[in-house]
């Protein structure tokens, strides 16, 4: 065999060169054309987080703990004393360890809330009781804020949207209801006898539902609250 030249001996170690780079690169990493192959996302380690559903509606807070409590005869403020009245409304709902004039400041707040509803829009007033948004109010109003008496009367009269069973005949009005405020009054085996109004309805406006007799269930949905008419 003839030795190779100096030229000859410099192609083949670049021929060599080249292909070791090829082989080292992958091999794989480039396509047809020449062209490198776009990265391949990789899985990274981090979990993946569900999203929170939102909490639960609870209920509102029983008017009085069922756990132990303070005694009447224990129920004195740091400084000062209860009126008559005050201690009424605290027999029974101070939790044991509980400072009794907190207890005291929620019923009052419960009243301040109701007296400045009632002063702008006296049926909002009525409506919050009905649906509970202030839990106190009905045990406050009697003892700390009497004056409040007529607005608590009419809320004992209605009830809230949602499944009423066997309700009364006559007429009810609802109160604050919204644009999709809709009711039905069903007979048994769940015959629709009335029904109103379709959603649209203009915001304030007054809405009245008819229950006739034999009604089984009313059920209402956007109304918030009912009182009779």
């Amino acid at each position: 065999m003839r030795p190779l030249n100096r030229r000859s001996a410099a192609a083949v170690l670049l021929a060599a060169a080249l292909s070791l780079t090829a082989c080292s690169s992958g091999g794989g990493d480039a396509d047809e054309a020449g062209k490198p192959h776009a990265a391949v996302p990789t899985a990274t380690s981090e979990a993946v987080t569900e999203p929170t559903p939102p909490p639960a509606k609870t209920a509102p807070p029983a008017a009085k703990p069922t756990g132990p409590v303070v005694s009447d005869d224990a129920l004195k403020p740091v400084t000062g004393t209860f009126t008559k009245e005050e201690k009424k409304y605290l027999s029974g709902r101070v939790p044991e360890k509980t400072d009794p004039a907190a207890v005291l400041q929620s019923g009052q707040e419960a009243c301040q809330r109701v007296a400045r509803t009632a002063k702008r829009d006296k049926d909002a007033a009525v409506a919050s009781i009905i649906a509970g948004e202030i839990p106190a109010a009905k045990a406050a109003i009697p003892h700390l804020c009497p004056e409040l008496k007529p607005v608590l009367a009419t809320a004992e009269t209605g009830f809230t949207d949602g499944v009423l069973k066997n309700p009364s005949a006559g007429s009810y009005r609802a109160l604050t209801p919204g644009p999709d405020c809709t009711w039905q009054a069903k007979g048994s085996g769940g015959k629709n006898l009335e029904a109103g109004p379709g959603p649209g309805a203009k915001p304030g406006a007054k809405i009245t539902a008819t229950v006739p007799s034999g009604t089984a269930e009313f059920i209402s949905t956007g109304c918030y609250a009912w009182i009779p008419a």
